[in-house]
């Protein structure tokens, strides 16, 4: 159990890294209102955790270790469904209903869209 827990430790504690990297640099260049970092970071990570199910369950060898530091790990905290909720509900006060359901929507659609990517991709390779 002590090694689960560190390996998803340690995959968390780049995923967090990374996610607070690639959010604010994605922020900064796009500009404006709309959390294009969350979405960017969102976006692929759902990409890549597709691409990693397929890639460490069905094609690898990779140990338990290394599917829960990856997956767990890096990919859920480098993923921010808790910051996307609350951009959201942020929006929603802030009285810019359209960017709110713009997210909302983009979030999931390109999620699910990219997601089902990685699987492919995965499959295809």
């Amino acid at each position: 159990m002590i090694q689960q827990i560190t390996a998803v430790a340690i995959g968390g504690a780049a995923g967090a890294v990374l996610r607070w990297l690639m959010a604010g640099s994605v922020q900064r260049l796009a500009g404006g209102a709309f959390p294009w970092g969350t979405l960017a970071v969102n976006a692929l990570g759902s990409f890549l955790l597709g691409f990693l199910f397929v890639w460490l369950i069905e094609r690898s060898t990779a140990s338990e270790l290394v599917r829960l530091a990856l997956t767990v790990g890096l990919l859920g905290a480098f993923t921010t469904f808790s910051t996307y909720s609350l951009e959201s509900i942020r929006l929603l006060q802030e009285g810019a209903l359209g960017m709110a359901a713009a997210n909302v929507i983009g979030q999931v659609v390109i999620c699910l869209i990219l997601t089902w990517l990685g699987i492919q991709l995965a499959r295809f390779i």
